[in-house]
């Protein structure tokens, strides 16, 4: 049993930032696929975002592709600690670009449990005006190929990618900022 809940604890918190170091074998090293570790990444730009249903915080599914640009997408998980880290400033610019009218900001919760607990987890942490956006079969993560949590997309007005950033950013500081200006609307 402890060998059954040690496996399982170094899952959860290896599943965050997989492929971070290089492996080791014998004499000869053997790298991670291609890709930023950390950092912004434009190799996806100008790819709409895809045709696949989320859960909306209304309970409701909706296509991920309806959400209305500019918007910021957030990939994270409740298990996975530099996005629980990152939420508190994806909270912070959401109430400031709703104020202001500038870009949405959706954090899409990739947890699989009910979306209660989802609600749950961010009320426990005081920034449920995000939403409970889910993802719990991880769909629009594997259509973009999301394999590091967090990773946040910018997507602009017509839906096409701008940039995403792998990692988790303070989204109230300035390197955000000047991100964030590259969505063609401001970014207040």
């Amino acid at each position: 049993m402890r060998l059954i809940l040690l496996l399982l604890a170094l899952l959860a918190v290896g599943g965050c930032d997989k492929d971070k170091a290089p492996l080791q074998q014998g004499n000869e090293a053997a790298t991670a696929p291609a890709g930023p570790r950390e950092g912004i990444d434009r190799s996806h730009k100008g790819k709409p975002a895809p045709e696949v249903d989320i859960i909306a915080p209304d309970g409701d599914a909706m296509s991920f592709a309806d959400l209305q640009g500019p918007v910021l997408v957030n990939f994270w998980a409740s298990w996975c600690v530099p996005c629980v880290k990152e939420l508190p400033t994806l909270y912070a610019l959401a109430q400031r670009q709703d104020r202001d009218g500038g870009i949405g900001v959706v954090a899409l919760s990739q947890d699989m449990g009910p979306q209660g607990s989802v609600e749950a987890f961010l009320a426990k942490l005081k920034v449920d005006g995000l939403g409970a956006y889910q993802d719990p079969k991880m769909s629009v993560a594997g259509a973009l190929s999301v394999n590091i949590m967090p990773t946040t997309i910018l997507y602009d007005a017509r839906g096409r990618e701008v940039w995403r950033y792998v990692g988790d950013l303070d989204w109230s500081g300035p390197e955000a900022a000047k991100l964030l200006a590259e969505a063609g609307a401001p970014a207040k």
